[in-house]
This record gives structure tokens, sequence and C-alpha cells, in this order.
């Protein structure tokens, strides 16, 4: 079966302008018009791809703290029916794992030095079902942790900005004070360091202190836990099985899951991610309009075949393929090497920008101002296909233009002076 006359020219005019027909090279138009959409569909696959990759990052290490789901006492006081709670937690189909924990603030001083504390008292035995700080090595701290012994585990970054290691002795001051006959005056409490977690996580790293329960509910004088914590099978199924135990507990119970609690953050993202695919969008148009007048050019360039292909009979129609198969092929040609330069870079970021902060002795994502240290990457098919048809769509809208112009050329006024 031939190939259509149209396509040939199509692809000839493509590859070949006036000042390169010698070499076969694609034409310096046409390559800047396919670089130009080329760059476009990358910038828009690696930005999207490094802020999925941040997201996802992040809320891992968020939730290996949090928990997917947790439930509290009425105003921060202790769960009455703490046993009925846990059976009826347990028994949603969803839920992997249940523990109870104590939620509270304090003062952590050593010497002069004072740092906020997230307190939180928990179960050595029951927390690895919830989270994934207590597993692996974490486990191995967490179970030092001894009812009665007053032992706390500090957050890595919390550790070194008070200076202190495994064995060092720390005070706790709780808010609530204790009346004597001077007044109210705080109450302290001396704790000695079991050891350091590092969740990966600046936020929790530099705030969060772990003690047994027991020892929590003596410090802050609770009758038991205030809270809950809930593991699922799948993390995005939080909120429905949240709406179940909502509908399942006592009334006066608050059940928070974790989209619920990183509320703000997680719009953020969502709204800032929109925001740059519609911005860096603007580069494929841009492209595109580039296109249009590399048609435009080619059309007054090829004046005289098109008015010898119309005096042999072509008709319109068959003229104004010729230049959309032309400007379809840049599209394609750009957008497939997009989609291979974006995608060669996102799968290898972790790799490249090491790199590049080494080549200039400088770190892109200070620990101290973002909540992770290294870039990541995580291309996803919902945003790559959208952002391939986009900048076909583009480059196809582009040709019609120019396209209609040579099919409206005259083959007597374009012979003329040839």
């Amino acid at each position: 079966m031939p190939i259509p006359y149209e396509l040939v020219l199509g692809w000839r005019y493509t590859r070949a302008g006036r000042a390169t027909r010698r070499n076969g090279f694609i034409s310096f138009i046409s390559g800047v018009s396919m670089l130009g959409i080329a760059l476009g569909v990358a910038a828009l696959i690696i930005v999207l791809s490094v802020m999925n990759g941040f997201q996802k990052e992040v809320r891992d290490r968020m939730l290996g703290v949090v928990s997917h789901i947790e439930i509290y006492g009425p105003f921060g006081a202790p769960i009455a029916d703490l046993a009925g709670t846990l059976r009826t937690v347990r028994q949603n189909p969803q839920v992997r794992g249940a523990a109870p924990f104590i939620a509270a603030q304090g003062l952590l001083a050593r010497g002069e030095d004072m740092r906020g504390s997230l307190v939180r008292g928990i179960d050595p035995a029951l927390e690895p079902q919830v989270t994934d700080l207590a597993q692996g090595a974490g486990a191995q701290v967490i179970a030092k942790l001894v009812p009665g012994e007053f032992l706390v585990v500090l957050g890595i970054d919390l550790a070194r900005a008070m200076g202190v290691r495994e064995g060092d002795v720390i005070t706790l001051i709780v808010p609530s004070g204790q009346v004597t006959p001077a007044g109210v005056v705080p109450r302290l409490r001396q704790l000695q360091v079991a050891g350091t977690f590092s969740s990966g996580h600046y936020e929790y790293d530099s705030t969060l202190a772990l003690l047994h329960q027991e020892d929590a509910a003596r410090i802050f004088r609770l009758e038991g836990p205030t809270g809950v914590r809930v593991k699922l099978a799948d993390l995005h199924q939080a909120r429905s099985v949240a709406r179940d135990l909502v509908a399942a507990l006592p009334p006066d119970l608050l059940v928070r899951d974790w989209t619920q609690q990183n509320r703000t953050w997680f719009a953020a993202v969502q709204l800032e991610k929109r925001m740059m695919f519609v911005i860096l969008t603007l580069i494929v148009a841009v492209a595109a309009f580039n296109l249009v007048s590399t048609l435009v050019m080619t059309v007054t360039d090829k004046r005289a075949d098109i008015a010898i292909l119309r005096t042999l009979g072509a008709s319109p129609a068959s003229i104004m393929l010729v230049f959309v198969v032309q400007g379809a092929l840049v599209g394609v040609i750009g957008t497939l090497a997009g989609l291979l330069l974006g995608l060669g870079v996102a799968y290898n970021i972790d790799t490249i920008v090491p790199a590049l902060e080494a080549l200039f002795n400088a770190s892109f994502l200070p620990r101290d101002v973002y909540l992770i240290s290294r870039m990541p990457s995580e291309p996803q098919s919902a945003d790559i296909v959208p952002i391939a048809v986009i900048s076909l769509v583009l480059a196809f809208l582009a040709t019609l233009y120019p396209s209609w112009r040579a099919s409206r050329v005259q083959p007597a006024e374009a012979l003329r002076y040839e």
C-alpha cells in the first residue's frame, strides 16, 4: 500500500530546510520548535514528579510518627472505656493495629537551656503495631522504656540542640503546677535519656519526647491514656474508616485521620502543584506559538511547490494536510523527546542532585529549613499522560492557521515571478 504523498511531503519539509537540504539534518527552525516543546514537557514532568515525591516523602515520614487515625478523649481527658474503645476499633476490617497513648506538652531543661517539647506516653509493647518508628533499630531504643524508671527517648535533633546523649539527665517541667504555701509552682521531674530516634521528619525529630505510658500518667497526673492510635491496611481509606469509627464509638470521643491533622499543608501542596502545572504549561504554549511562525515561514518558502501541486490536481484539503503533518511531526517528536528527557531526569534525580550539590558545594534542601534533606521524585501516569496530551493538542492547534493559509495559495499568483 503506497504511502500518501501528504505524509511524504510533510516529513520532507520537517527534516530538511533549504539551508540544510544537502546534509539532511533537521532544519534549524523546526529543531528550535521541537526543542521548545521538549523542554516544556520535560520541565513539567520533572517539577511535578519532584512535587509528588516531596509530598509522598513527607507524608510517609509524617505517618511514621502520627499514625493513620488518632482517637482522643473528651477535651484531652483520659478515655473512660479504653478496653471497649480498643475492642471496637480492632473490629474494623481495615485496622491493622491500635495502641493507647498519652499526649501532652512540656518544657525540657538542661542547665539554662530550655526547649518546648511534645511529650508522648506510649506502650512499648503495642507501639510497633501503629508506627514505623518503633520498628527496626527504633524498636531496641523504645524497648528501654520501663515503667517506674522515668526514662525518655528524644528526637535526634532535639537531643543535639540540648547537647545530651544516652545516660544524661534532663528535667521535664509540666504546665500544671502544684499548690504550695508559697503559691503555685511548676512541677518538675528528672528524666534519664535512654536514647534517640530519627523519623527523618525535622518537625518531630526536633520536638518529640517519648516516655512510658505509666510514667507519663504519673507526671501529668492522669488516670489513663488520653488517646488511641490506629494503623490501617490502606492509608488512603483513612477518611472512610474514620467515619465508620465515629458512628461506632461514643459521641464524646474525637476521631481524626491523618488528612485532617495536616489539612493545611496538604491543601497548600495541591494548590501549588496545580499552579505550577498551569505556569509550566505556558512554556509548551510558547513553543506552540513558535511552531506557528515556523509553519508560516515554511508556507511562504514553499509557495511555488504548493502552486505546482495545485496545478497537478492536489486539492486544498491535501495541501492543508501536508502542513498539518509537518506541524504534527514536530509536536510528536518534541513531545517524545521531552518525555524521554523528563522521565530520565525524574527517575535519576537522586543521583543528579547530589552530584550538583558536590559540584557547587551547596545544599539545596537544608534540614533546618525544609522537612526533608534530599530531593525525592515520583513520576505518576496521572500527570504524565495529561502533559503529553496537552502538548500534542497545542501542537496540532498551532498547525491549523498556517495550513489553512497554505490551502488558500493561488497557483497563478504564486508562479507569476518564478
